[in-house]
Formats: structure tokens, C-alpha cells, sequence
């Protein structure tokens, strides 16, 4: 087995904590794994990994030979990236994360056209409201509504992204118009709610006359997928809280309605994450580009469209 792939198994092991995690993100058996382990610690003369039958940790030279380790994958994929761009010709495959909402509206739909442009490049788009660690999940790109939370990471702005506080006409018919966001808490809204694992409560950002300010909502209905919440106002059975982008149909159509509109939400960063040696590999950064310049201008029309506030 060459060395790099045993440094690039040990990353792996170090980054996800465990021989068979990290063997399956490879696609490897446990077994070679294991192996790759064993070489790499013969060659070095140590122990990278302190392991019991319920737990693997690194070792005082594991933790210190990670750093370096990362650098050595780095300066091979900058290398490889370099041959890759001068032969115009990127192969491999993409790895993306996104909202469900996201990668359904903005993503999926533009796909054929990057990979008919680039026939030997693959992209696996995996949709999830929850939020993604990229280091952990071997992930190249996510894109994400929201400020995130690790920034050690890349960020590439793509817009700032208009959203509604909107209902049915049968809800508001039967609990009448809330101007703002005190009413809807004052009157008791039903409100419905994105929930992942790790949200925090929930709190709907509006613009008052004083500035921005945060309301603290309440309601029984709770999802992980922002279209069930769309569903669920659709049926007449609260409030949402939605980027326009993905209710302009129902809106133009009269099915949803805006509610609350003296205290509309403030817009929501839409971007890219990244680590800076993901990007410089160059079909992640053609997707990017890619993706980048569709969602924008999807983005743009549908807040046209819609003629709400951006």
C-alpha cells in the first residue's frame, strides 16, 4: 500500500473518529483500514491511535502528525488540480450538500446542463434542512440559508434572499389578519416551524419600525423539511416563514397570502461553504461557479416577481 493512502486513511480515522466510518467514506473494508493504520504507525515508529474495544482517540503523536498530514493531502490535490485545469478535461466526483429547498428549486433542476458540459465529473447532492459538518462528512460544498457556525471555513455569498411570513386565505379567514409580528404572538398564532436536531427555539426575525427585532413564536406543528411546512400553511394550518423563492407560485396564485406585512422578515444570507483546499480543486470551483450564477439568478426573478421587499 502506497504511504499517501495510508496518511490519506489516517486523516480520515482522525477527522471521523472511527476505523469503520472511515473506512466506509472511502470505500474500503475495515480490515484495510486497520492495515493502513498499522503501516503507517510501523513506519513512524508510534502510536497514532489509542483504542479499546468502545473507543478510538488519538495520541499525543497522532494529534501532533494530523496537521502535517492535512498539508501533505493539500499540497497533492493542489498539484493534481493544477494537471486537472491544464487539460481542461475535470473528472471526479462532487460533493454537495443543500437544503431540501435549495437543492430542489435551485440546484437539481441545472444539473443536466453541468454534466453534459463536463461528461466525466459526477455530482452526489445530498438534501437536508439539518445543518452539515463538511470535514466530517467528506463533503466539498454546502450550500445554506443562514449564518453558519464554523468559521474556520470558506464562505462565498451568492445573495441576500427576500422572505415572507405567509397563510392560507381559510386561516385567515377563520383567525383573522395579524399585522405584525406582536399581533401574531399577542393573538396566539399557530406558527410553523423548521425543526433539525440542535435548533434552538424559535424566533422569527422581523423589521419593525425600530429596527430589527426578534419574535418568540410558538405553534404544534413542527418538521426537518421546509416543504412540509409549505404544505401545512397550504392546508390551512398556520403561519411560515418562507423565502420567497420557494412560495412565488403559490403567492401569484392567490393560494398563499402575505400576513403581517408592517413587520416583514428581515432577508436571509444565502452562500456557499467551503475549505480552502476544496476549492482549489477545479471542478469543484466550476460547480460553484455554476451554481452560484443559476441560484442568483433564480433568486433575482422570483423577488421580482414577487414584488417584496429584497
Amino acid at each position: 500500500m502506497s504511504h499517501l493512502e495510508n496518511i490519506r486513511t489516517f486523516v480520515r480515522v482522525y477527522e471521523l473518529g472511527s476505523m469503520s466510518a472511515a473506512g466506509r467514506d472511502l470505500g474500503i473494508s475495515p480490515a484495510v483500514t486497520s492495515a493502513r493504520i498499522a503501516q503507517l504507525e510501523e513506519r513512524l515508529g508510534v502510536r497514532l491511535f489509542q483504542r479499546t474495544t468502545r473507543k478510538l482517540a488519538p495520541t499525543e503523536q497522532g494529534r501532533a502528525f494530523y496537521p502535517g498530514a492535512c498539508e501533505v493531502l493539500e499540497a497533492v490535490a493542489a498539484a493534481e488540480a493544477r494537471v486537472v485545469e491544464i487539460t481542461e478535461n475535470p473528472r471526479g466526483t462532487i460533493h454537495v450538500a443543500a437544503p431540501l429547498g435549495v437543492g430542489r428549486r435551485l440546484i437539481a433542476p441545472h444539473l443536466p446542463e453541468f454534466l453534459a458540459r463536463y461528461p466525466h465529473v459526477t455530482v452526489r447532492l445530498r438534501l437536508t434542512d439539518r445543518r452539515v459538518d463538511l470535514t466530517a462528512e467528506g463533503l466539498d460544498l454546502a450550500f445554506f440559508l443562514g449564518q453558519p457556525e464554523d468559521s474556520n471555513l470558506r464562505i462565498r455569498k451568492i445573495a441576500d434572499v427576500a422572505r415572507v411570513l405567509c397563510a392560507a386565505p381559510a386561516y385567515m379567514a377563520a383567525r383573522g389578519m395579524p399585522r405584525s409580528g406582536q399581533e401574531i404572538v399577542e393573538q396566539g398564532h399557530e406558527c410553523l416551524n423548521l425543526r433539525y436536531p440542535g435548533a434552538r427555539e424559535f424566533q422569527w426575525r422581523l423589521m419593525t419600525p425600530d429596527g430589527p427585532r426578534r419574535f418568540r413564536v410558538s405553534g404544534r406543528f413542527e418538521c426537518d423539511d421546509g416543504d412540509v411546512l409549505t404544505d401545512w400553511a397550504l392546508a390551512g394550518q398556520g403561519i411560515a416563514l418562507k423565502p420567497v423563492f420557494e412560495v412565488i407560485d403559490h403567492l401569484q396564485a392567490g393560494r398563499l397570502v402575505p400576513v403581517a406585512t408592517e413587520t416583514p422578515p428581515v432577508p436571509i444570507q444565502m452562500a456557499c461553504l467551503f475549505t480552502h483546499r476544496r476549492r482549489q480543486d477545479p471542478k469543484v470551483r466550476l460547480f460553484m461557479e455554476f451554481a452560484i450564477d443559476r441560484i442568483a439568478q433564480v433568486v433575482r426573478d422570483a423577488q421580482r416577481a414577487g414584488q417584496l421587499p429584497r
